[in-house]
């Protein structure tokens, strides 16, 4: 295969592999002459798309034409702009004028099918894995201890005492002082639900004694709701040097206490499971993410719980997910959520694109965010979705739900992660290397050539769809399969490498 056309409608085809100009493509008893170098995932046009006409793939509107493109050249950035996302534009389309455009409610085939029937796949409906039960109830699928900074003034002693006890897992970060109003809100969050996370055992929580978290006030809440957490002050211990060996000595306690704890079998619906994308190129769409979406439809079938993340990747393909709301207040707050962050473009007079897509995303193939994100919603699968939750916000229901996080990946998977996920699936074309300081992050690679390259980085590689034919649902098995093997232990490349970045988003919205 050297082509690919996603769908009938489409006038733009995929090169699979890098293509010369001068090279003839047959399509439906036509012959198209290639006018430009067409690097591999990127798009050539197959028929005349006049100045200013949509450009379909998938079926759908990915941007429009800014020249004439004729059949045979190259389709990219050059000559094709958004739709969305511009507020570099004195009158930019706004999500009402994007979900009265005329397409289609769902695409054909591979992202958008019929619901995952476990029965169907030879699999038991009663699937379980081995998991630490924590007092509150959650299921945790790791257990460590964890050294966390309440302020960005404690994090060298909280890395003086991993460097000293390796066996603990270090977070530090560079807020919890001098935050008002909804960040100091969201920062506390954040850290108390890293602290009671099901994957965390127990907590030696790290202040300094004067910021304006209540570092204090936080430990004790800790410990009244059950979770085994220790609290020290840097300014109430006499110092740093005071600080870390009585640091030192609480961490080796609270291992002690952690190595008691036994896996038990549990239900798979216990899981909740965040996907993402981030370095994602033309394939991610195509190969990886749909294929997430196979295995995020079996959790889901299974009783279990999937986050859909990266709201600014979702613009474009909001009257997707629209049909697949359970309730039609859930399409109302995601039109709201897409709108509030292209808002966000027109205070700053920006066009998204630069972000959204990033320069990496565009050197893969993507050429707008439209493009972007209907490869983005794949890993969402076919299931109904069940509600739409603020940033690290634990889900109130079980099944497919949207999390409002920023685009950018460590804070993305940070609030996922915060808001119960136990494991992260990220998928990735570019190749990225971002993990999780207390959950395993799975990595996916869209392409061949890039899992090769990154290996040591990279768990599962679904480039074999579009280099060996492997089918899509097949793919996402083998990534269900995955989940369930890292559930019970295994461990994900990340976590071999110790890559455990840790973000929070800030009222300042990033793309």
């Amino acid at each position: 295969m050297e082509f690919l056309l996603m769908h009938p409608d489409d006038n733009v085809m995929l090169a699979v592999l890098d293509l010369e100009p001068g090279r003839v493509v047959h399509r439906d008893g036509s012959s198209i002459t290639l006018r430009d170098h067409i690097p591999s995932g990127h798009k050539f046009a197959v028929r005349p798309i006049a100045p200013g006409a949509l450009v379909l793939k998938y079926g759908q509107p990915i941007g429009r034409a800014t020249a004439g493109i004729a059949p045979g050249e190259h389709v990219h950035t050059h000559n094709v702009e958004s739709l969305r996302g511009r507020g570099d534009l004195a009158e930019p389309r706004t999500p009402e004028a994007g979900r009265a455009l005329d397409v289609p409610r769902a695409r054909d085939g591979g992202h958008f099918g019929s619901p995952i029937d476990l029965t169907s796949l030879g699999l038991p409906g009663d699937l379980t894995f081995a998991g630490y039960r924590r007092k509150d109830g959650r299921v945790g699928v790791r257990n460590h201890v964890l050294v966390l900074s309440a302020v960005q003034c404690a994090n060298g002693v909280v890395r003086r005492i991993a460097q000293m006890v390796p066996e603990v897992v270090p977070v530090t970060h560079v807020y919890g002082c001098g935050q008002l109003g909804d960040d100091h809100r969201q920062t506390q969050r954040v850290l108390e639900e890293f602290a009671r996370h099901p994957n965390v055992g127990a907590v030696l929580f790290v202040g300094l004694g004067c910021e304006t978290l209540p570092t204090i006030a936080i430990g004790e809440q800790l410990v009244a709701s059950g979770v085994t957490a220790h609290r020290l002050t840097i300014q109430e211990q006499g110092g740093s040097q005071g600080t870390v060996e009585r640091g030192v000595a609480v961490a080796r306690e609270l291992l002690g206490e952690t190595a008691l704890a036994q896996r038990e079998p549990v239900s798979l619906s216990e899981l909740t499971v965040g996907v993402e994308c981030g370095g994602s190129d033309a394939w991610s769409g195509i190969t990886a993410n749909p294929a997430v979406g196979v295995a995020s439809d079996m959790i889901v079938a299974a009783g279990g719980t999937v986050i859909l993340s990266e709201v600014p990747e979702l613009i474009g393909a909001e009257h997707l997910l629209e049909a697949r709301m359970a309730q039609p207040e859930i399409a109302a707050r995601l039109w709201d959520a897409t709108a509030a962050w292209e808002a966000e473009a027109r205070r700053m007079g920006v066009d998204m694109r630069g972000a959204q897509p990033t320069p990496g995303n565009a050197a893969g193939g993507l050429t707008t965010i439209e493009e972007k994100s209907l490869g983005a919603v794949a890993k969402g699968g076919t299931s109904l979705i069940r509600e739409l939750v603020g940033y690290a916000h634990r889900p109130a229901q079980r099944g497919l739900v949207i999390m409002d996080t920023a685009g950018q990946d460590a804070e993305s998977v940070t609030g996922m992660v915060a808001g119960g996920a136990q494991i992260v699936v990220f998928t990735t074309g570019r190749g990225s290397p971002v993990g999780c300081p207390i959950a395993p992050v799975l990595k996916v690679a869209s392409n061949s050539a890039m899992y090769r390259r990154l290996c040591d980085d990279m768990d599962i590689n679904a480039g074999t769809i579009v280099e060996t034919g492997e089918s899509v649902q097949d793919v996402g098995r083998r990534i269900f399969e995955a989940i369930l093997t890292v559930a019970g232990g295994a461990p994900a490349a990340a976590e071999t490498w110790n890559l455990g970045e840790f973000a929070i988003s800030i009222l300042g919205r990033r793309m």
